[in-house]
């Protein structure tokens, strides 16, 4: 089971109508980018403006709703905690990652309302974020999940020990897989991921970076840093790789500020 396609259905829980899955959000992304290539014009793709808030980068109390970014109709403008987190994120990063906003992938890709698309948030900068760089879109989403949620989900808590690029039955190989132990106890796996599944032709992602940081408590954070997405609902063409490298992945995953505070 892929942990991080997993964060996308979280999000959806007990949203309700529209729909969703994260088989209807993860489309056949090899078809659509062979289409793009074959018809370059049609990687153009609409702006969702509607509610956006943009942070050019410069160096309270949670809201539990992210920024929507809705596709269609008018939108609420940002909360105060939307734009705090999205600056906290900011200030973690180097300049050149580009403008960063906090966004929500169900309500740009489905039309969701901002309740529909309320999520629980463990982390204080967990989230959905959009990196706008040279023309191109693409989404950072960090979640951590506490050992009853992880448990819940696979029936134990999160095993540091456990090794991730190793293939279990028939579950997909991770490519380009690295593991490394941490002090404290932690695990950190990251891997590429060419999203080249199956699905809903009306949505495409590109390639990303995944990752799990997994704790000695039994809970772990997971990660995609993707190069964006085409199709319905997207905000602009990809970007040539994703957001955050693998080292800036892991700074910010190891960092105290993604961690709960007291």
């Amino acid at each position: 089971m892929n942990d991080v396609r997993e964060l996308l259905d979280r999000a959806a829980e007990g949203a309700g109508q529209p729909a969703f899955s994260a088989g209807a959000v993860y489309a056949k992304a090899a078809r659509i980018r062979r289409r793009r290539r074959a018809a370059a014009s049609a990687a153009v793709l609409a702006v969702v403006a509607a509610g956006a808030f943009t942070l050019p980068r410069t160096g309270g109390d949670e809201d539990p709703a992210p920024a929507s970014v809705a596709s269609a109709g008018p939108s609420a403008s940002p909360s105060a905690s939307a734009v705090d987190r999205a600056a906290r994120l900011a200030a973690l990063l180097p300049p050149d990652v580009g403008e960063i906003e906090e966004v929500s992938l169900l309500a740009l890709i489905k039309g969701a309302t901002p309740e529909q698309a309320r999520t629980d948030r463990l982390g204080p900068l967990d989230g959905q974020y959009a990196f706008r760089r040279d023309g191109g879109v693409g989404y950072l989403v960090l979640t951590l999940e506490d050992r009853d949620a992880v448990e819940k989900k696979t029936g134990r808590p999160a095993d540091p020990d456990e090794d991730l690029c190793v293939r279990v039955g028939q579950e997909p190989s991770r490519t380009d897989c690295e593991r490394e132990a941490l002090p404290g106890g932690r695990a950190l796996t990251t891997w590429r991921d060419t999203m080249d599944v199956g699905g809903d032709d009306s949505v495409g992602w590109g390639p990303e970076l995944a990752g799990r940081l997994v704790q000695p408590d039994g809970s772990q954070f997971l990660v995609r840093s993707s190069t964006g997405f085409e199709g319905a609902g997207a905000q602009g063409p990809l970007l040539p790789e994703p957001p955050l490298s693998r080292a800036q992945l892991k700074e910010l995953l190891t960092g105290p500020e993604v961690q709960p505070k007291g």
